[in-house]
Protein backbone atom coordinates (compact mmCIF):
# COMPACT_ATOMS: atom_id res chain seq x y z
CA UNK A 1 0.00 0.00 0.00
CA UNK A 2 1.65 2.91 -1.01
CA UNK A 3 0.98 6.49 -1.83
CA UNK A 4 0.62 6.92 -5.78
CA UNK A 5 0.92 10.48 -6.11
CA UNK A 6 1.98 12.95 -4.27
CA UNK A 7 2.34 16.97 -4.99
CA UNK A 8 4.20 19.50 -2.58
CA UNK A 9 3.69 23.07 -2.73
CA UNK A 10 6.49 24.90 -2.35
CA UNK A 11 7.57 28.43 -1.35
CA UNK A 12 9.62 31.04 -3.93
CA UNK A 13 13.25 30.90 -1.59
CA UNK A 14 15.60 34.00 -2.21
CA UNK A 15 19.20 33.87 -2.00
CA UNK A 16 20.89 33.97 1.50
CA UNK A 17 23.93 36.74 1.48
CA UNK A 18 25.35 35.08 4.91
CA UNK A 19 28.69 34.77 4.80
CA UNK A 20 28.90 30.67 4.93
CA UNK A 21 30.35 30.76 8.55
CA UNK A 22 27.04 32.24 9.75
CA UNK A 23 25.03 30.25 8.40
CA UNK A 24 22.59 28.05 10.65
CA UNK A 25 21.92 24.46 10.07
CA UNK A 26 18.13 25.23 9.44
CA UNK A 27 17.33 21.51 10.02
CA UNK A 28 17.61 22.02 13.52
CA UNK A 29 16.38 25.74 13.68
CA UNK A 30 13.37 25.19 10.99
CA UNK A 31 10.36 26.39 12.79
CA UNK A 32 7.32 24.81 14.36
CA UNK A 33 3.84 25.70 13.16
CA UNK A 34 0.71 23.41 13.52
CA UNK A 35 -0.49 21.75 11.17
CA UNK A 36 -3.30 18.97 10.55
CA UNK A 37 -4.19 16.40 8.12
CA UNK A 38 -7.61 16.62 6.13
CA UNK A 39 -8.90 13.88 3.72
CA UNK A 40 -10.41 15.28 0.78
CA UNK A 41 -13.86 14.83 -0.71
CA UNK A 42 -13.70 14.71 -4.64
CA UNK A 43 -14.08 17.26 -7.25
CA UNK A 44 -18.19 17.14 -7.78
CA UNK A 45 -18.79 16.66 -3.87
CA UNK A 46 -16.33 19.41 -3.27
CA UNK A 47 -18.07 21.93 -5.50
CA UNK A 48 -21.92 20.95 -4.34
CA UNK A 49 -20.21 21.68 -0.46
CA UNK A 50 -18.60 24.78 -1.28
CA UNK A 51 -21.69 26.06 -2.66
CA UNK A 52 -23.41 25.76 0.64
CA UNK A 53 -20.57 26.69 2.74
CA UNK A 54 -20.27 29.61 1.02
CA UNK A 55 -24.03 30.78 1.36
CA UNK A 56 -24.01 29.96 5.22
CA UNK A 57 -20.44 31.36 5.27
CA UNK A 58 -22.11 35.06 3.71
CA UNK A 59 -25.06 34.42 5.98
CA UNK A 60 -23.85 33.80 8.74
CA UNK A 61 -20.51 36.12 8.92
CA UNK A 62 -18.14 33.02 9.07
CA UNK A 63 -14.52 32.32 6.93
CA UNK A 64 -14.48 30.58 3.87
CA UNK A 65 -12.25 27.29 4.05
CA UNK A 66 -11.66 23.78 1.96
CA UNK A 67 -14.25 21.74 2.43
CA UNK A 68 -12.72 18.25 4.27
CA UNK A 69 -12.73 15.72 6.93
CA UNK A 70 -10.04 16.50 9.59
CA UNK A 71 -7.94 13.09 10.11
CA UNK A 72 -5.25 14.23 12.34
CA UNK A 73 -6.11 17.24 14.80
CA UNK A 74 -4.23 20.40 14.91
CA UNK A 75 -0.51 19.62 15.82
CA UNK A 76 3.01 21.36 16.19
CA UNK A 77 5.88 20.10 13.87
CA UNK A 78 8.34 21.24 11.10
CA UNK A 79 7.28 21.50 7.82
CA UNK A 80 9.33 18.47 6.84
CA UNK A 81 8.69 16.35 9.61
CA UNK A 82 5.16 16.84 9.26
CA UNK A 83 5.66 16.58 5.31
CA UNK A 84 7.49 12.78 5.92
CA UNK A 85 5.02 12.04 8.29
CA UNK A 86 2.05 12.28 5.88
CA UNK A 87 4.37 10.41 3.00
CA UNK A 88 4.71 7.56 5.41
CA UNK A 89 0.93 7.83 6.73
CA UNK A 90 -0.69 7.29 3.29
CA UNK A 91 1.48 4.56 2.56
CA UNK A 92 -0.56 2.52 5.01
CA UNK A 93 -4.36 4.07 4.05
CA UNK A 94 -6.81 3.04 0.93
CA UNK A 95 -9.20 5.19 -0.46
CA UNK A 96 -12.36 4.76 1.66
CA UNK A 97 -15.42 5.16 1.81
CA UNK A 98 -18.03 8.38 3.70
CA UNK A 99 -21.61 8.69 4.23
CA UNK A 100 -23.49 11.87 5.45
CA UNK A 101 -25.48 10.63 8.25
CA UNK A 102 -27.09 14.90 8.90
CA UNK A 103 -26.14 18.43 9.42
CA UNK A 104 -25.70 18.43 13.11
CA UNK A 105 -24.20 21.58 15.38
CA UNK A 106 -21.63 21.42 17.61
CA UNK A 107 -20.63 23.77 21.03
CA UNK A 108 -17.58 25.58 19.58
CA UNK A 109 -16.04 27.82 16.53
CA UNK A 110 -14.63 25.04 14.04
CA UNK A 111 -17.54 22.74 15.37
CA UNK A 112 -20.00 25.18 14.73
CA UNK A 113 -22.68 23.39 11.90
CA UNK A 114 -21.47 20.36 10.34
CA UNK A 115 -22.59 16.91 7.83
CA UNK A 116 -21.88 14.03 10.79
CA UNK A 117 -20.48 11.36 8.95
CA UNK A 118 -21.12 7.81 10.20
CA UNK A 119 -18.18 6.27 11.68
CA UNK A 120 -17.09 3.23 9.81
CA UNK A 121 -14.50 0.98 10.88
CA UNK A 122 -12.31 2.25 8.08
CA UNK A 123 -13.11 5.98 8.85
CA UNK A 124 -11.92 5.17 12.56
CA UNK A 125 -8.91 2.59 11.87
CA UNK A 126 -7.69 5.59 9.25
CA UNK A 127 -7.89 7.98 11.82
CA UNK A 128 -6.01 5.72 14.53
CA UNK A 129 -3.23 4.49 12.03
CA UNK A 130 -2.59 8.62 10.83
CA UNK A 131 -3.15 9.58 14.54
CA UNK A 132 0.02 6.51 15.31
CA UNK A 133 2.08 8.38 12.54
CA UNK A 134 1.99 11.73 13.61
CA UNK A 135 2.24 11.49 17.41
CA UNK A 136 -1.28 13.25 17.99
CA UNK A 137 -3.40 11.57 20.68
CA UNK A 138 -7.18 12.73 20.53
CA UNK A 139 -8.48 14.30 23.40
CA UNK A 140 -12.23 13.15 22.51
CA UNK A 141 -13.66 10.11 20.63
CA UNK A 142 -13.30 11.06 17.71
CA UNK A 143 -15.76 11.80 15.71
CA UNK A 144 -15.94 11.94 11.53
CA UNK A 145 -17.23 15.42 9.85
CA UNK A 146 -17.39 17.68 7.57
CA UNK A 147 -17.78 21.34 8.65
CA UNK A 148 -20.06 23.60 7.00
CA UNK A 149 -19.73 26.77 8.99
CA UNK A 150 -17.39 27.93 11.86
CA UNK A 151 -17.87 30.55 14.08
CA UNK A 152 -19.28 31.50 17.86
CA UNK A 153 -22.84 31.55 17.18
CA UNK A 154 -25.11 31.22 20.03
CA UNK A 155 -27.27 28.08 19.93
CA UNK A 156 -30.66 30.02 18.42
CA UNK A 157 -28.32 31.01 15.79
CA UNK A 158 -26.61 27.65 15.54
CA UNK A 159 -30.40 26.41 14.59
CA UNK A 160 -31.04 28.59 12.20
CA UNK A 161 -27.93 27.75 10.41
CA UNK A 162 -28.69 24.09 10.42
CA UNK A 163 -32.24 24.97 9.08
CA UNK A 164 -30.31 26.88 6.02
CA UNK A 165 -28.00 24.26 5.33
CA UNK A 166 -31.08 21.67 5.06
CA UNK A 167 -33.08 24.01 3.18
CA UNK A 168 -30.04 25.20 0.35
CA UNK A 169 -29.69 21.36 -0.14
CA UNK A 170 -32.41 18.91 1.24
CA UNK A 171 -30.12 15.92 -0.01
CA UNK A 172 -27.71 15.40 2.17
CA UNK A 173 -28.81 12.81 4.28
CA UNK A 174 -27.43 9.51 2.83
CA UNK A 175 -24.63 11.27 0.52
CA UNK A 176 -22.37 8.99 0.25
CA UNK A 177 -18.68 9.25 -1.56
CA UNK A 178 -14.97 8.32 -1.88
CA UNK A 179 -11.87 9.70 -0.40
CA UNK A 180 -9.08 9.03 -2.87
CA UNK A 181 -6.67 11.99 -1.16
CA UNK A 182 -5.29 13.43 1.99
CA UNK A 183 -3.99 16.73 2.51
CA UNK A 184 -1.69 18.26 5.12
CA UNK A 185 -2.71 21.88 5.75
CA UNK A 186 -0.88 24.62 7.55
CA UNK A 187 -3.62 25.68 10.29
CA UNK A 188 -2.73 27.79 12.89
CA UNK A 189 -6.10 27.85 14.91
CA UNK A 190 -5.17 30.81 16.86
CA UNK A 191 -6.20 32.53 13.15
CA UNK A 192 -9.80 32.53 13.29
CA UNK A 193 -9.95 34.39 9.78
CA UNK A 194 -8.34 31.43 8.45
CA UNK A 195 -6.02 33.57 6.19
CA UNK A 196 -2.70 31.93 7.24
CA UNK A 197 -4.76 28.78 6.43
CA UNK A 198 -2.64 26.62 3.33
CA UNK A 199 -2.16 23.26 1.65
CA UNK A 200 1.16 22.29 2.13
CA UNK A 201 1.10 18.41 0.55
CA UNK A 202 -1.22 16.16 -1.01
CA UNK A 203 -0.80 12.01 -1.43
CA UNK A 204 -3.59 10.07 -3.61
CA UNK A 205 -4.46 6.85 -1.85
CA UNK A 206 -4.33 3.66 -3.35
CA UNK A 207 -7.49 2.75 -4.61
CA UNK A 208 -9.35 0.03 -2.77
Amino acid sequence: MTCIEESIITKERKPCDCDNDKLIDMATTQKKEVYSVWAIPPEDVCSRITKLMTALGSEFNGPQFEPHMTVVGAIELTADDAINKLRSACEGVKAFQVTVDRVATGTFFYQCVYLLLHPTDQIVETNAHCCRHFGYRNSTLYMPHLSLLYGDLTDEEKLKAQERANILDDSLSGLSFQISKLALYKTDTEDKTLKSWEKIAECTLTPN
